[in-house]
């Protein structure tokens, strides 16, 4: 024949087993890598700190702080302007970490 001997293109038993447990302990690492960014809060800022949003790592808003000086009845696009960019800053902090936590991981794995 062609030299085929059977198996999945090389893995004998203890192989296959070895890659599954690989697998598992992988999985076990990103499930715990995905709470702790869950788990953590994202502060995004704008205006030089007086617009500070808070985000979960699953991004779900905390909380919302704005400074009184910052609010102008006149003005209302500015603040909303500011409240929009604290939470850009925020969500692209949250993105950075989990590039940096979760690198290999498939989207929607």
């Amino acid at each position: 024949m062609n030299g085929f001997r059977g198996g999945f293109g090389g893995f004998n038993g203890a192989n296959l087993q070895n890659l599954m447990k690989q697998a598992q302990k992988m999985q076990q690492d990103m499930e715990k890598a995905k709470e702790e960014l869950i788990n953590t809060d994202f502060v995004g800022t704008s205006g030089g700190g007086m617009v500070e949003v808070t985000l979960t790592g699953d991004k779900k808003a905390k909380k919302v702080t704005i400074k009184p000086q910052v609010v102008d009845a006149d003005d209302v696009e500015m603040l909303e302007d500011l409240v929009q960019s604290a939470f850009n800053d925020a969500i692209e902090k949250i993105t950075k970490a989990e590039q940096e936590k979760l690198p290999n991981i498939p989207q929607g794995f």
